[in-house]
């Protein structure tokens, strides 16, 4: 473009985080499966194969979660004294598919993050 403007428009970080979205195109999807970010944004190009969540999404899930599902235990054993086996059940049905939710938008923003403020890392 020749009036200095970037070629992408700005994409909110909570869009991109909670969407699950390319950090620059905002269209394409991030992630390959279920935790794993796509080499190449199908849409704009962008390498996302430089970016690099580390453990910080899992230990972000890790302490909500683990708040969460600690304080609900608890409820439930004063609340309504069930047997053991009922929270041997009940708390991995619980948990498992609120840590995928909670990893997924907590990784997605974390790439968000660094193609904001570290490009250079990326690669761009």
């Amino acid at each position: 473009m020749t009036d200095g403007s970037p070629p992408w428009p700005a994409v909110s970080l909570a869009y991109a985080a909670f969407a699950c979205r390319c950090p620059r195109c905002g269209k394409g999807r991030l992630f390959h499966n279920l935790l794993e970010v796509r080499p190449v944004c199908e849409v704009c190009g962008l390498d996302l194969a430089r970016a690099d969540a580390g453990d910080g999404a899992v230990v972000g899930a890790i302490l909500v979660l683990g708040a969460i599902v600690i304080s609900l235990a608890f409820w439930v054993e004063f609340r309504f004294s069930p047997p053991l086996w009922v929270h041997a059940i009940l708390w991995p049905v619980v948990s498992i598919p609120l840590a995928i939710g909670l990893m997924r938008p907590a990784k997605a923003a974390l790439v968000a993050l660094q193609y904001r403020f570290r490009s250079s890392e990326m690669g761009l």
